[in-house]
């Protein structure tokens, strides 16, 4: 599955991605609280996601069962029109911007591919889907510099993008010390009708 790690598990979601230009778009918006809070543990750019389904720990064994049902799913399904909205935070320690746009069908998606998860043998935690894109964490220490920098992201409001791929997602590889790193296991278009 990945040649960098022996670990016989990997943590693995699912997850769509904005476009690049939506991103550079939000990071231009966050540039002068990079500056304002280098404290804070600031997710890279190239890592923001969208969680439809967090499968947790996985043994490598079951990732190749969920390629097929997953690219199968991605190929029936059209583009979800998104935006990234506003912000917001959890307990005030983790940032986050908010989604807009086709959340009806954000969760139709959502639903569909928990559903392929769990007939692929896979349990999953019953949460209520809360899209989000998350921003940064805060130390334990500083806990205003999250609520300072969601009051300042408030209005922010991006423009429409349209999620066109379906990526399978794991998380630490290498599994050493220091930041999160997240990386495709595979991703795929969404080719169905719109």
């Amino acid at each position: 599955m990945n040649e960098e790690s022996d670990a016989s598990t990997v943590r693995v979601f699912i997850a769509l991605a904005p476009p690049d230009d939506a991103k550079e778009e939000l990071e231009r918006e966050l540039r002068p609280s990079y500056e304002t809070h280098p404290r804070m543990r600031w997710n890279r750019v190239e890592d923001w996601h969208i969680t439809l389904a967090f499968l947790g720990e996985l043994p490598v064994t079951v990732v190749p069962l969920l390629r097929r049902p997953l690219a199968d799913l991605a190929a029936r399904r059209g583009p979800v029109k998104l935006a990234l909205r506003g912000s917001g935070h959890f307990d005030e320690r983790v940032l986050w911007t908010g989604i807009d746009g086709d959340l009806t069908g954000l969760h139709t998606l959502a639903t569909e591919v928990r559903r392929l998860v769990r007939e692929c043998g896979v349990a999953l935690e019953e949460r209520p889907l809360r899209p989000h894109l998350t921003l940064a964490r805060a130390r334990r220490d500083d806990p205003l510099s999250v609520l300072e920098v969601a009051t300042g992201l408030a209005t922010f409001t991006g423009r429409s993008w349209r999620a066109d791929r379906l990526h399978l997602v794991g998380s630490n590889y290498g599994r050493g010390p220091g930041p999160i790193r997240y990386r495709d296991i595979e991703a795929w278009s969404f080719d169905g009708a719109q």
